[in-house]
């Protein structure tokens, strides 16, 4: 099954972030720090391909340490970009925000030239508790499920520092299929387009290969070192269900709340610090994704010339 999610409102989004972006200075794309490829909008970066960028890598208490310095590099290598990382434990993210716009564009400063940003990210990424502490204020709404910000909103950072921030967007088409899983698994898309238990088969997929220890310590199943090497998706999402008593009536496993279950607890870190894409992964990922897209393309030209 393909993730796909665009619902009526990011359509919205996209045609007032191409408007915004004629007088933008700087773009800031917030990522997920778990998926960074996954949540970085193509869409985006092909609209913004002359503007400086910002990447920040946000929830990054939640990920893999080590893997995200290698995202940092792999972005701050980019021309025209800088990439930082940030969490809810951030003493001072405005000073920190605000001094990697300024390097990216310090011809642009004091009141007749003030500073125009745009803060972009995909759903439930963590812009809105972002910007509250940025404020010190609850100015946008917050919470759990995507699609929260409906509108573009001025905020005044400084006197020379407008930020505009826009709501969440996806991208018409996800053509990577690991990174709709993780962008499923992280929860920013909507319930209605996935089904759980196939996200989670997907995660626990990966994650029994990279980080499998951190599986057993969470749900604490008693595993064999035979049964790391051996076990497969299922039979991570099998144990894990008899251990939390996900079970329907005569001790059937009731897969739907054991998936639940998986995704709730990767999403609020409590299985701990996990990365699911180093960036040599999301090139080969990306690369494949596109050649599978040409080759697709191929064959829809091949079909209209014979019905012609």
């Amino acid at each position: 099954m393909a993730i796909q999610w665009y619902p009526g409102h990011m359509n919205k989004a996209k045609k007032a972030i191409i408007d915004r972006l004629k007088s933008t200075d700087v773009v800031i794309e917030m990522l997920d720090a778990r998926l960074p490829g996954s949540s970085a909008n193509p869409l985006l970066e092909n609209l913004s391909q002359h503007k400086h960028k910002l990447k920040i890598l946000n929830k990054q208490d939640l990920a893999d340490e080590t893997r995200t310095h290698l995202w940092l590099d792999f972005y701050n290598s980019q021309p025209n970009t800088q990439a930082i990382a940030l969490d809810a434990s951030e003493r001072a993210p405005a000073q920190k925000l605000i001094k990697a716009c300024r390097a990216l564009a310090p011809n642009r400063s004091g009141l007749d030239k003030p500073l125009r940003v745009l803060i972009c990210g995909i759903p439930n990424v963590g812009k809105s508790t972002l910007i509250n502490t940025l404020l010190g204020k609850k100015s946008a709404k917050t919470g759990n499920e995507p699609g929260i910000t409906k509108a573009e909103q001025r905020l005044i950072l400084a006197d020379d520092f407008w930020l505009y921030d826009t709501p969440g967007m996806l991208w018409p088409k996800i053509i990577v299929q690991e990174g709709g899983y993780n962008l499923a698994a992280s929860g920013a898309v909507g319930r209605n387009a996935l089904d759980e238990e196939e996200v989670a088969l997907e995660w626990l997929n990966y994650v029994r290969i990279y980080y499998p220890q951190l599986l057993v310590e969470r749900f604490r199943l008693e595993v064999s070192s035979q049964q790391l090497d051996t076990w497969q998706d299922t039979d991570w999402l099998d144990a894990i269900a008899q251990k939390r008593g996900a079970l329907l009536s005569g001790g059937r496993i009731d897969y739907q709340k054991a998936a639940e279950i998986i995704l709730t607890d990767f999403r609020s870190g409590a299985v701990g610090r996990i990365t699911m894409e180093t960036p040599e992964q999301w090139v080969v990922w990306l690369k494949k994704a596109k050649e599978k897209e040409i080759q697709l393309k191929e064959e829809r030209l091949k079909k209209q010339q014979m019905k012609k």
